[in-house]
């Protein structure tokens, strides 16, 4: 039964063009990993392709959900720690009436000082803020305001996640560089000065690891361009 021709040996590639398309295969391999893989999988960026492309931050927040996942596992194996030695309290010997009657005393002379009236703590003003937003994240949900900024100027901050605390990281990004200023886990506010380490763009990523909504409020004002919602 005929299928087809046999090649001639003419026909067949050498072998110097085997090697040299192996070696262009490779090369084109090698600046993929370089420019797009490293980027988004790992935040690695030796080129700056994976900043001008966007990817750069893709591979950020992936490294940041692993570490949350990473911290979260470790706080469940602390918490079911904490339970176990929770249920093998140690035995209290019973007090005496003498004790008993020595402790009572003790509590009422430390007791009267409290009834003298605190002196009222003198009101602060508030500050004056040039942006609020508020936000309803579900659980597991993340979102990410970034201020723009130039090198070296001060911006004020305050949020409050209502409903439960939440997890953040504040870190910038801009002129081919990131900086990452504080991360924080089980967080209910917070409040504060952001500087710019360079120009770019400053700010925070939020995620509620809650098992209900919460609701994040976040106040900003100083010296800064504007409050934008990455994510």
């Amino acid at each position: 039964m005929y299928n087809t021709d046999i090649p001639n040996r003419e026909e067949l590639p050498s072998t110097a063009k085997l090697i040299r398309s192996t070696i262009i295969a490779a090369i084109v391999a090698l600046v993929l990993l370089v420019t797009v893989v490293m980027p988004a999988e790992y935040a690695l960026d030796p080129t700056g392709a994976g900043r001008l492309l966007g990817l750069t931050e893709m591979g950020e927040i992936k490294e940041q959900l692993a570490e949350e996942a990473a911290a979260d596992e470790a706080a469940q194996m602390v918490a079911v720690q904490s339970s176990i030695e929770q249920k093998t309290p140690e035995a209290t010997e019973p007090q005496t009436d003498q004790a008993a009657e020595e402790t009572a005393s003790t509590s009422e002379v430390e007791a009267a000082p409290a009834k003298q009236e605190a002196a009222p703590e003198p009101e602060v003003g508030e500050p004056q803020w040039q942006d609020e937003v508020r936000v309803v994240l579900t659980p597991g949900e993340g979102t990410e305001f970034k201020l723009t900024m130039e090198e070296g100027a001060v911006a004020r901050f305050s949020w409050v996640s209502e409903g439960g605390p939440i997890n953040f990281d504040t870190h910038g990004n801009g002129s081919g560089q990131s900086i990452s200023y504080e991360k924080g886990r089980g967080v209910p506010e917070d409040e504060g000065e952001l500087e710019a380490a360079f120009t770019g763009d400053h700010g925070w990523f939020f995620r509620n690891r809650n098992d209900n909504d919460i609701t994040l409020v976040l106040r900003t004002g100083g010296d800064y361009g504007k409050l934008k919602k990455v994510l």
